[in-house]
């Protein structure tokens, strides 16, 4: 009777096997276990090794002991100044407190579906309260400071810690990109233009300037050559009165031979009397 009866137990063992209803579990060294019965948690297990459940009427929900990794797509925020951004942001979490993990959400995806509602809520309320360039400063490591303060705040309401919570990216949507392009492009032509004709007011007061500094120059110069020409002229005038005075007549064959080296340069052909005046010293005597 006895053997029978153990020979039903192992076959009911064995069977279990078969149905994987093994009564033993191996718990790693990363994991916290809960063992639940018929969906009320009996037990919690952190220490690794082999572990024994009731089988069929217990079942084992793990959840991650290590440092983890929140990272979703970008997602649309409204910025203080009415700009729409895409950002793509990520945070590092870890779970506490499995068995209020568990109560709350029963799965570990359970809890980063609530904590991904909490970080991007958190996210959008203080990125509204700041304009695009100080998003885009170095402003935005104390303004994802305050969001991850604020979002392990309410995530520990549920046995989870957030460490940090960082902007990866900050774009503006593809829609919104080209409007923005060409405004800023616009913008710079505005500026451009406004250097230019700056420039061109520049040049032309330079080129006033330039052009009274020559008018200037021109007329000084003009008048010292008039009194320096006025003073050789005078000198001139007295070395010759005083030539004639002296000697009249080679002060006037001197003035006749300068007007003839004047008047026949060049071979010049001249159509004169014999008896001219002006022919006077050129001939014989």
């Amino acid at each position: 009777m006895k053997q029978k009866l153990l020979l039903g137990i192992v076959g009911i063992i064995i069977l279990l096997f078969m149905l994987g209803a093994s009564p033993f579990f191996i718990l790693d060294l990363t994991q916290t276990a809960i063992v639940v019965q018929l969906g009320e948690p009996k037990r919690t297990l952190t220490e690794p090794g082999l572990k024994f459940k009731k089988p069929v009427f217990e079942e084992v929900t793990y959840f991650d002991k290590r440092l983890l990794d929140y990272d979703v797509p970008a997602r649309e925020v409204i910025t203080q100044d009415k700009k729409t951004i895409l950002i793509d942001n990520f945070a590092k979490w870890r779970i506490v407190d499995a068995l209020m993990v568990y109560k709350a959400f029963q799965t570990q995806r359970g809890a980063l579906q609530r904590l991904d509602d909490i970080i991007y809520s958190e996210l959008r309320v203080e990125l509204g309260r700041h304009e695009l360039s100080e998003i885009v400063s170095a402003n935005r490591l104390l303004i994802m400071s305050e969001v991850a303060k604020r979002a392990n705040t309410k995530a520990s309401k549920y046995g989870l810690e957030v460490l940090d919570v960082r902007i990866k990216r900050a774009d503006l949507p593809e829609q919104n990109a080209k409007a923005v392009f060409d405004r800023m492009q616009a913008e710079r032509e505005r500026i451009a233009k406004q250097y230019k004709a700056e420039g061109a007011e520049e040049a032309q007061k330079i080129r006033s300037e330039a052009e009274k500094d020559r008018s200037i120059l021109l007329a000084d110069a003009y008048k010292t050559s008039q009194e320096i020409r006025g003073e050789g002229e005078a000198k001139a005038f007295k070395i010759y009165a005083d030539a004639y005075r002296q000697d009249p007549k080679f002060f006037e064959f001197i003035r006749s031979m300068e007007a003839y080296k004047k008047t026949f340069a060049d071979r010049t052909t001249m159509v004169l009397s014999p008896d001219s005046e002006f022919l006077r010293f050129l001939k014989k005597r």
